[in-house]
């Protein structure tokens, strides 16, 4: 079996809001990545660590009848060998760490490959429930597809997703990760959302406004129609803090009204939020870097 690496995942449009029937935007974090390894050959306390929370895991997945389309047998042997994901995929930063463990451990064990991709998409939801309590599977479908796509959030169509090209982003759009230094557990976020919208209120303006602006977003973005794109960027990261403002750390939230037009760049949330990454938007490498370079913030670029 050849040892793919199964790298991250970024959410860029579409995080929470695809529970509401939005689409959503994901494309491969390709500069971090875990792949199959032994202690025999990887000594550290990481791998050990990684060995013991897969034999933890493999008690999850061995007592739900689900997942015996698994080969739960191969994989007692294998982990109980030494075997352990070799990873250095952030914990808490919203960019896949449970979601490429996932995809690796359904490619390696799967019996027999799952060809409806609704079915496999609740099947992988299944298997990462055990970290955050509440799983969309869309994560480990990015990491285990290892290509950009649209999820389509419309469950009217039989076209649930659409596989992208690599440079579907305007070649004038940049796209980078801004460090809070806040490692944040996703569950504790997503019950918060859930008890919001049981408000009736709330459920009707993320309903009528919000998912529509995520859609807009993303056919800008894939339009490549830059100047419509950022117009509406700014538009949604302000109603991030509206809808979404537990997510958002106080000391990163005034990034969330930056215009490019003003400060160059542009800010939204990364995955469940709460600390981690910010994903962040910008036209012009150079300015961007000048300023980032006067916090005590550190940046990372994607594209």
């Amino acid at each position: 079996m050849v040892n793919r690496k199964y790298n991250g995942k970024l959410i860029l449009f579409g995080e929470y809001s695809m529970i509401f029937g939005s689409n959503a935007l994901l494309m491969p974090y390709k500069s971090v990545g875990g792949n199959w390894n032994y202690i025999e050959n990887n000594t550290n306390e990481e791998g050990i660590e990684s060995n013991k929370n897969l034999l933890r895991y493999y008690d999850y997945l061995n007592n739900n009848e689900r997942f015996k389309i698994l080969d739960l047998k191969r994989m007692e042997c294998d982990f109980n060998a030494g075997l352990f994901f070799d990873s250095n995929i952030p914990n808490g930063y919203g960019v896949g760490s449970s979601g490429a463990l996932v995809a690796a451990i359904y490619d390696r064990y799967k019996i027999y490959e799952i060809q409806d991709i609704n079915e496999l998409i609740s099947f992988l939801a299944s298997m990462e429930n055990y970290f955050h309590g509440s799983s969309s599977g869309i994560d480990p479908l990015q990491c285990y597809l290892g290509k950009p796509f649209i999820l389509n959030g419309q469950q009217t169509t039989n076209n649930k997703h659409q596989i992208l090209n690599q440079d579907f982003i305007s070649e004038n759009i940049h796209i980078f990760l801004i460090d809070t230094k806040i490692i944040s557990p996703t569950s504790p976020l997503v019950n918060t959302f859930k008890e919001n919208r049981k408000d009736k209120l709330y459920l009707e303006k993320f309903n009528n406004i919000y998912v529509p602006l995520v859609n807009s977003c993303i056919s800008s973005l894939i339009n490549k129609d830059d100047n419509t794109f950022f117009n509406l960027l700014l538009q949604l990261s302000t109603m991030q803090t509206e809808m979404l403002g537990h997510t958002i750390p106080e000391n990163v939230k005034e990034f969330f009204f930056f215009d490019i037009n003003k400060n160059h760049f542009q800010v939204k949330l990364c995955g469940a939020g709460g600390g981690g990454y910010l994903l962040g938007f910008t036209k012009d490498i150079e300015q961007t870097k000048r300023f980032w370079q006067n916090t005590e913030y550190q940046i990372h670029w994607v594209k």
